[in-house]
C-alpha cells in the first residue's frame, strides 16, 4: 500500500487479513527508514503496528476516542489518520510531534508526554459520554509500565468500581523505557503464561448461563465456585477483583486474535481489559533485541547497524552525575541512589551492577520515589534521587510535604533542566526553579561545568537539609577536572568577568552564550561583570546588596520560566530592600515551549548573544541599532 495516500483509517474496514499484513509490513519499514533521519520513538511504535491497526478497524475514530497513554507510541495512529507526509519533520522545528497534538488532527483527543493519564482521561471521556446519552466507545491504551503509576491504580479503582463502559488495551512489552520492576509486573508475568485462565472462565460462564432458571441458588454456587476455581489458575486474578472482566493474554501480533478479542469486548456492558501481548522494537534488529531501553527514544541512526548518528565524546552529564555518586558510594555506605523507571536515561546502570543493594527503581511512581527518599533520609541514609525535572513536577507535593518539611538530607538529581528539545512542552525542564523556589528548607544549585558539579554534590552530602542540583539535557564540557577551584559556600555566587556598566547574571550553560555576549559587547566599549549564580536559592545577598550600592544596572538571563525564577526573585529582593536599580530579565514568558533544535528555541525566546548584547544596550543607555533577527 502507499503510505502517503492515506487520509483517513476508514479504509481499513473492508480490508483483508492479507492485507493488513502487508501493511504492516509497509508500515515498519516507512517507520525504520524515516527515524533513521528524524530519530524519535522507534522501539516504541515497532512494537503496536498491528495493534494500532487493528484498533483503527474495529473502532471508528475519532467518534470512538483512542487515548494514548504517555502518547510516544503514536506514531502509526498518525500514518492512519493522514499524517505520512509530514514524518520528515518528526519532532523537528515547526514540524509533527512525537505526541498526540489536538492540532495536527481530529483523531487526536488526547495530549500527553507522561505516562499513566490515560485511564483518568478515559473515565472523563467516558462519563461526559454516558452524561450527554452518547454510544460512542472509549478505548485507553495503556503499557504494563504504565500501571506502576499511582494515577492509573487510582483510575482503575474507580473504573472497576463504577463499572464504567470502556474497552482498556493493555500494551504489555515488558518495557517501558526500561525494563519494568514490581510486583504488577511480576503478575503480568504470570499472566501471560496462564493462558487456560481464560478457557476455564469463559466456558465456565457459558455452563452458569445455562443453568435452568430454578430460584438463584443453583447459579450463585456454581459463581462461587467459578471465582474460587480461578485462583488455580492465576495467582490474583487481579483486574477481575476490581470489577474488570479480563481477556487475554492476545497476541499483538495476529490480527485475527486481536480482532477476535475486541469484537468480543464489545459484547459485554461495563469495563473490560484486553491484555495484548507485543514486542517492542519488532521487526528491527537492534531495537528488538535491545534489552537496556536504548532503542525507546534516539536520534538519527544508521539503519544498517543501528549505529547512532552524532554522539559526542564526553559523556553525558546524566552519566558523569551518577559515575561521580556512584564514587562517593564506594566510600560512603550510607549513600543510596533511586530513580523512578530512568535507570538507563539517568545513566544509574552501573551504580544498579556495582551496588546493587542500595539501588532502587521504585518504577513509574515518581510520588512513591519521593517519599520513599525521604523516609531513608529519616533513617540516616543519604539517598540520591535522580529525577527528570519534567517528571519531578509528579513528586511536588511529597517534595513540600515529605522532604523540605521535615528538612530531610535528600540530593535531587534534577536531569534535563532546562530546554530538551526534540521531546517538546511536555518534557523541557523549565519549571522546576519556579516550583521550588518557595520551599523554605531547599538548597537549590546549577553547575557551570562538571567540575562545578563535582563539588557540589560533595558539598551536597555534607551538608544537611535537603539539597538539589539542576543538569542538563546534553553533555558536559570536558574540562580538566583537577583545576583548583576555591570551596564552595552556599548562597556564594561566582564573578567570571568583571566590568562596572552592568551585571549579567545566568547560571548553567547560559553562561556560554552571557560571556560571548559580554565579548561583543566590550568591542562596542562596554564592560559588563558576568555573575554565575549557581546558587539559585539561598541568592547571594552579599552580592546583590553591593548591586543596590552601587547602582548598576542588572541584567539576569535564565533558560526557565521568568515567573518564579531567578529574575523574579532578584527583583523582589531588590525592591524589598528599596534598591533603585535598572532591572532586566531574559528568559520564558507565560507559554510552554514546542518540540525543536535548542537553538532555534533559545533564539525565539531570544537567548542568543547578540540580543542580549542588544538588550544590555538598551539598558545601560548606550547607542544600539535594533536587531529583528535576534
Amino acid at each position: 500500500m502507499n503510505i502517503y495516500s492515506f487520509d483517513e483509517p476508514s479504509f481499513l474496514k473492508n480490508s483483508n487479513e492479507e492485507e493488513l499484513v502487508q501493511l504492516a509490513s509497509d508500515i515498519r519499514e516507512f517507520l525504520i527508514e524515516s527515524c533513521a533521519v528524524t530519530g524519535g520513538h522507534i522501539g516504541a511504535n515497532l512494537g503496536v503496528v498491528e495493534l494500532t491497526i487493528a484498533l483503527h478497524k474495529y473502532f471508528d475514530s475519532p467518534v470512538d476516542k483512542l487515548i494514548f497513554d504517555v502518547g510516544h507510541q503514536a506514531y502509526i495512529h498518525k500514518i492512519l489518520t493522514g499524517r505520512s507526509a509530514d514524518f520528515a519533520t518528526l519532532r523537528q522545528y515547526k514540524g509533527l510531534g512525537g505526541f498526540p497534538k489536538m492540532r495536527e488532527s481530529k483523531h487526536d483527543v488526547w495530549e500527553a508526554g507522561h505516562s499513566s493519564t490515560s485511564l483518568s482521561a478515559a473515565m472523563g471521556f467516558a462519563k461526559a459520554r454516558d452524561i450527554k446519552g452518547q454510544k460512542n466507545h472509549v478505548v485507553p491504551i495503556i503499557g504494563d509500565g504504565a500501571l506502576t503509576g499511582g494515577m492509573a491504580l487510582e483510575a482503575l479503582n474507580h473504573i472497576g468500581s463504577d463499572k464504567t463502559n470502556m474497552t482498556i488495551i493493555l500494551n504489555d512489552n515488558e518495557m517501558s523505557i526500561a525494563p519494568n520492576v514490581g510486583a504488577l509486573h511480576n503478575m503480568l508475568g504470570r499472566m501471560r503464561t496462564n493462558a487456560q485462565y481464560n478457557k476455564f472462565k469463559h466456558g465456565a460462564e457459558g455452563f452458569i448461563e445455562r443453568l435452568p432458571q430454578v430460584g438463584t441458588t443453583l447459579r450463585d454456587l456454581a459463581d462461587r465456585f467459578k471465582d474460587s476455581t480461578k485462583y488455580m489458575f492465576v495467582d490474583g486474578i487481579f483486574f477481575e477483583e476490581l470489577g474488570i472482566k479480563y481477556i487475554g493474554p492476545v497476541d499483538g501480533h495476529n490480527f485475527e486474535d486481536l480482532g477476535a478479542a475486541i469484537k468480543t469486548s464489545k459484547e459485554y456492558d461495563g469495563p473490560v481489559i484486553i491484555h495484548v501481548i507485543t514486542k517492542k522494537g519488532k521487526g528491527y534488529h537492534p531495537a528488538e533485541h535491545d534489552k537496556l531501553g536504548i532503542w525507546h527514544g534516539l536520534g538519527p541512526y544508521k539503519i544498517d547497524t543501528g549505529e547512532v548518528l552524532g554522539s559526542k565524546k564526553t559523556e553525558s552529564w546524566s552519566a558523569f552525575m551518577s559515575n561521580t555518586v556512584l564514587d562517593r558510594a564506594h566510600k560512603d555506605e550510607a549513600i543510596v541512589a533511586m530513580t523512578p523507571a530512568m535507570p538507563v536515561g539517568s545513566k544509574l546502570t552501573k551504580f544498579q551492577n556495582e551496588l546493587p543493594n542500595r539501588f532502587f527503581d521504585t518504577g513509574i511512581a515518581e510520588q512513591h520515589a519521593v517519599t520513599m527518599a525521604a523516609g531513608m533520609a529519616a533513617a540516616g541514609m543519604k539517598p540520591y534521587l535522580a529525577i527528570y525535572s519534567t517528571f519531578l513536577q509528579r513528586g511536588y507535593d511529597q517534595l513540600l510535604h515529605d522532604v523540605d518539611r521535615q528538612n530531610l538530607d535528600v540530593l535531587l538529581g534534577i536531569d534535563r533542566s532546562g530546554l530538551v528539545g526534540a521531546d517538546g512542552e511536555t518534557h523541557q525542564g523549565v519549571f522546576d526553579i519556579s516550583f521550588i523556589s518557595p520551599l523554605p528548607n531547599i538548597t537549590l544549585m546549577m553547575p557551570r561545568d562538571e567540575k562545578e558539579a563535582e563539588m557540589m554534590i560533595d558539598l551536597s552530602f555534607a551538608t544537611a537539609g535537603p539539597m538539589a542540583i539542576r543538569y542538563p539535557r546534553g553533555n558536559v564540557l570536558g574540562i580538566d577536572m583537577n583545576e583548583n577551584r576555591e570551596p564552595l559556600k552556599i548562597g556564594s555566587w561566582e564573578v567570571l568577568r568583571e566590568g562596572a556598566d552592568a551585571a549579567l547574571i545566568s547560571y548553567g550553560p547560559t553562561l556560554a552564550t552571557v560571556m560571548e555576549a559580554a565579548e561583543i559587547l566590550a568591542k562596542d566599549g562596554i564592560e559588563v561583570k558576568v555573575i554565575n549564580a549557581r546558587f539559585i536559592k539561598p541568592l547571594d545577598n552579599a552580592m546583590l546588596k553591593s548591586f543596590g550600592e552601587s547602582g548598576i544596572p542588572v541584567f539576569v538571563i535564565e533558560e526557565s520560566m521568568l515567573t518564579g525564577g531567578l529574575g523574579s526573585m532578584i527583583s523582589t529582593y531588590m525592591n524589598d530592600e528599596l534598591y533603585t536599580n535598572k532591572i532586566q530579565r531574559l528568559g520564558i514568558g507565560s507559554e510552554y515551549i514546542e518540540h525543536g533544535d535548542v537553538d532555534l528555541l533559545l533564539r525565539d525566546i531570544g537567548i542568543t548573544a547578540p540580543n542580549i548584547a542588544l538588550r544590555t544596550k538598551k539598558l545601560t543607555g548606550a547607542p544600539h541599532e535594533e536587531n529583528t533577527n535576534r
